[in-house]
């Protein structure tokens, strides 16, 4: 009688605070950010950057190579990639615990007890075989403390695979930036390479005047300087562009031996606006955000099992099998074992307070990165489409002067011909020639630049 009222005791009591333990539901915080974007920013385009592959945005072959390379071969990428199977095998370990653990053992023993030891004055040999399944320890999870680890783990290994696309958006991103900035640089040595060419031409017919008396000192010193400062500048946009070349073998990782042709900056394509949308619309699903919220998530299941662990704890161990005096009875005689067991914990010094306060605060931290970071996509997003605008503008302001510059050099080389102007007027103009050259070609891998983070921070699409 006794035996039957502790057991529904029991049960009572676990009904109970089974009811007072039911993990709280996860409610995403509300995004920090303004419901639409700074006003005077076009937001309009023609294409979600979400649906937008890489290879239909980058459409020059060659990046595109170059891109699938890194994709490839680079280190951090493998590493990301890594960290994601990583996070699968650790959320197969947790989740493994919710389950009992089943093995078979097999034992024996055999032993003498001496005559004046054994009570009846004789020799005992004694021998036991044993043969068994067992479940050792299953805890039973009344409060969910098994299962929030195990949505914990497994969050862990959806947020790894976000941290891989972000990984790839920048990798891609950084690639195309390099490239284009290569062009730059193959530009600027070409433009460095005409304009020595040109200088050093101007130089030879003031050499030729000089010995004619046509010329004086100062204008043949000045011509050497002009030569000498374009030969500066060549060297400077070679080492540049050899040492951008170092970077794009670093990022790619295994460059391929056979590339095909490419675009040059003028006809790369990126000019097709991307649309932005309603901020919390893009914004919530860029990896990094959802990166974040997927951390924000593990660990509210981590405070809800930090929290469970205060309720009492079932383990039900178990035993089936087969035991014997011999080897040749052994299936002769069942055996079986079975023990439930509930702990309730009293004192431990504070450590599963220490536990649930430390899942708290990490919960909160947890919520302010996930804010922090979408208040960081929206400047980011905020600050490129302004720059993308302004930089618009910056392009054709660039070429307009260069389109100047280009009919001012026309105008002077003719009145050099004439006899009307001498040449350190003409290498003057032909200066601010390259000048509007350089600024032209700098604006427009800027321009390039910005279009291909645009798109990074838009959460461009995969391949």
């Amino acid at each position: 009688m006794f035996s039957r009222l502790w057991s529904i005791f029991l049960v009572l009591l676990v009904l109970l605070l089974s009811a007072c333990a039911q993990t709280t539901p996860y409610q995403r915080p509300q995004a920090p950010i303004a419901a639409q974007w700074p006003q005077g920013l076009d937001a309009s385009g023609a294409a979600n950057a979400t649906q937008v592959a890489w290879r239909s945005y980058f459409s020059d072959p060659r990046l595109q190579a170059l891109i699938a390379a890194a994709l490839d071969y680079n280190r951090d990428l493998r590493i990301a990639v890594a960290r994601i199977a990583e996070a699968r095998a650790q959320y197969r370990v947790t989740d493994a615990d919710r389950f009992p653990s089943i093995s078979l053992s097999g034992s024996g023993s055999a032993g003498e007890t001496p005559a004046d030891l054994s009570g009846n004055g004789l020799v005992f040999n004694g021998q036991r075989y044993d043969l068994a399944l067992t479940n050792v320890s299953y805890e039973v999870d009344f409060w969910g403390r098994m299962a929030s680890l195990s949505e914990a783990a497994k969050r862990n290994v959806l947020s790894s695979a976000e941290d891989r696309r972000v990984a790839q958006l920048s990798l891609v991103s950084e690639v195309a930036m390099t490239y284009f900035n290569q062009l730059q640089c193959d530009a600027l040595v070409r433009l460095g390479r005409s304009a020595l060419g040109s200088r050093e031409m101007s130089l030879a017919v003031v050499e030729q005047a000089l010995a004619l008396g046509a010329a004086d000192a100062m204008e043949y010193q000045q011509a050497r300087a002009a030569v000498e400062s374009a030969r500066a500048e060549l060297i400077s946009a070679e080492h540049q562009r050899n040492v951008t070349r170092n970077k794009l073998n670093f990022l790619v990782g295994e460059v391929p031996l056979s590339l095909p042709a490419g675009l040059d900056m003028d006809h790369q394509g990126l000019a097709a606006t991307l649309s932005v949308g309603v901020p919390s619309e893009v914004l919530l699903v860029r990896p990094d955000v959802m990166a974040a919220e997927q951390r924000l998530v593990a660990a509210h299941a981590n405070r809800d099992a930090a929290r469970a662990a205060f309720f009492p704890k079932v383990d039900l161990t178990a035993s089936f099998g087969v035991a014997s005096a011999g080897l040749s009875t052994l299936f002769n005689g069942l055996a079986w074992n079975f023990q439930p067991v509930i702990a309730l914990p009293l004192f431990d010094g504070g450590r599963l307070a220490a536990s649930r306060d430390l899942a708290d605060i990490r919960k909160e931290i947890a919520v302010a990165d996930y804010e922090k970071t979408i208040q960081t996509a929206f400047r980011e997003v905020a600050d490129l489409l302004s720059q993308r605008e302004a930089l618009a503008r910056q392009l054709q302001s660039a070429r307009i002067n260069e389109d100047a510059q280009v009919h001012r050099m026309d105008m002077v080389q003719a009145r050099h011909h004439a006899g009307l102007v001498n040449v350190l007027e003409v290498l003057e103009v032909e200066r601010s020639l390259v000048s509007a050259q350089q600024n032209t070609i700098q604006m427009q891998r800027a321009q390039l630049d910005a279009l291909a983070q645009l798109y990074k921070a838009l959460g461009g699409g995969g391949a």
